[in-house]
């Protein structure tokens, strides 16, 4: 796709991942920091990325992370779901990001799409929310949230324990740090990113 869109003049927009990155320190990742994926699903992202550069097409590559979206299965689901049935959930809390709604990303790359066309921009950009949360933070502010939208649901979670990530293995290594810096996005587009609590609202709304 990439040397098709290079040998017809098309911009080519491509969503790739925070997984690019080792998930080391504790600051927001920048568009120019080092690359260093953990998984091969991170290498695989990287991979497109550098293909895509290396065509010489015109491209807006973002990187986002936590994608959610209020069709199919997502975190959000599945923590109402146990929360359902279960007195006691434990859910990570040292992995560190912003979850994003697939609406969110839709609304940005029309926006971008149509001032890059016009501009002759090209180039990487982080896209995610503003603020940043673990996946425990996240799970409590689904419950709350629920309970004030739907004071019925049928919720039998009392506690929500925060656990280390090394208390809940799995096969594919995941990174610590996720948070991605949007300050290119912002400037170079004209945007003002709302706050990560905005999108799960909306998403609850619909999804109660």
């Amino acid at each position: 796709m990439a040397a098709a869109s290079a040998e017809v003049g098309a911009l080519l927009v491509h969503f790739s991942s925070d997984y690019v990155f080792d998930g080391s320190g504790t600051r927001p990742w920048t568009e120019d920091d080092a690359t260093g994926p953990l998984s091969v699903y991170g290498h695989t992202k990287l991979a497109g990325e550098e293909a895509i550069r290396a065509s010489g097409a015109r491209h807006l590559i973002f990187r986002t992370s936590w994608v959610y979206a209020s069709r199919g299965g997502n975190f959000a689901r599945t923590m109402l779901r146990l929360g359902a049935e279960r007195e006691l959930l434990r859910v990570i809390d040292d992995q560190i990001g912003v979850p994003t709604g697939a609406d969110l990303i839709a609304d940005v790359t029309a926006h971008a799409l149509r001032q890059a066309m016009a501009q002759g921009i090209s180039g990487i950009f982080h896209l995610a929310p503003a603020g940043q949360t673990s996946w425990h933070g996240y799970a409590q502010f689904v419950f709350e949230a629920a309970r004030r939208l739907k004071p019925d649901l049928p919720l039998k979670v009392q506690n929500v324990e925060a656990i280390p990530t090394t208390a809940y293995p799995t096969p594919a290594r995941r990174p610590l740090n996720s948070r991605l810096d949007t300050t290119r996005l912002q400037s170079t587009f004209g945007l003002h990113l709302p706050h990560w609590h905005t999108g799960v609202l909306r998403m609850l709304h619909e999804i109660l």
